[in-house]
């Protein structure tokens, strides 16, 4: 991709509107080697790409609250090609798990885990990967890595069938806070529980259709991709992703949950 596309849910925060796009993809990106992100997962209403998510085990997908859109949804794993004419490995949702209020994602916790209702077959193409806990941070300035199917640039008017990964820096969080006020008048902070990455004073980044990816930084992911700026012609505002290392915990413990 040209350029690393981020996932925004469309929000409407009063006076300011940040384009919430679902489905974002990746700005001035690549295509993803066969033999990276086997763990990427493309969530699918009614069959048709809505959003990023990726494998933290074989019957949990982690992906972005506000990708829960009417529509019978479904997962997708084990393929960079998500064409619709292609033998795709699909998943039933068995049951979505969401922190309580869920509003917008300007009001945060924009984070989701799907139980599948099968396990996962893991395997050369398919396999999971490791979520930072709570005991670490990421340090502004840290190279990390975001991959979609998102748009790869603004004027698209769709995403790829094929993954797209590129390059983004970590922003130092109140030089994000700082960027979005200056840019959007009223907007007095982010949401808490966030990352900044990408998109601002370098020109990649996520885009429509990147939603609920990841951001992975030394092969462990760090967020996930939640809102952008209302374009994807960079630089701009950062991106801002939430903050998997204050979720950890209720990750675990969703996992744990038994079923009645």
């Amino acid at each position: 991709m040209r350029t690393l596309t981020v996932i925004v849910f469309a929000a409407a925060v009063t006076t300011l509107q940040i384009s919430a796009v679902i489905g974002d993809a990746i700005v001035n990106g690549r295509k993803a080697s066969k033999n990276t992100f086997q763990y990427m997962a493309s969530v699918q209403v009614n069959k048709t790409h809505e959003c990023g998510g990726f494998l933290i085990s074989p019957k949990y997908v982690l992906t972005a609250a506000h990708c829960d859109t009417r529509g019978h949804m479904t997962v997708v794993l084990g393929d960079h090609d998500i064409n619709q004419r292609r033998n795709l490995q699909r998943y039933e949702v068995a049951r979505k798990f969401k922190l309580k209020p869920f509003t917008s994602v300007i009001e945060g916790n924009d984070i989701m885990l799907l139980k599948l209702d099968r396990k996962a077959v893991l395997g050369k193409k398919l396999k999971t990967v490791d979520i930072i806990d709570e005991r670490r941070r990421v340090k502004s300035g840290t190279e990390c890595l975001v991959a979609g199917w998102g748009k790869t640039k603004e004027s698209d008017t769709e995403g790829v069938n094929e993954l797209q990964a590129v390059k983004v820096s970590t922003v130092d969080i109140d030089e994000c806070k700082k960027a979005w006020r200056k840019k959007y008048k009223k907007i007095k902070t982010l949401p808490p529980n966030i990352i900044c990455a990408g998109g601002y004073k370098q020109n990649t980044g996520a885009c429509k259709g990147d939603s609920g990816g990841p951001l992975v930084c030394n092969s462990v992911v760090v967020g996930i991709v939640s809102f952008r700026s209302s374009t994807c012609k960079y630089p701009d505002v950062p991106n801002v992703y939430t903050d998997i290392s204050k979720y950890s915990r209720w990750i675990r413990a969703m996992m744990n949950e038994r079923e009645t």
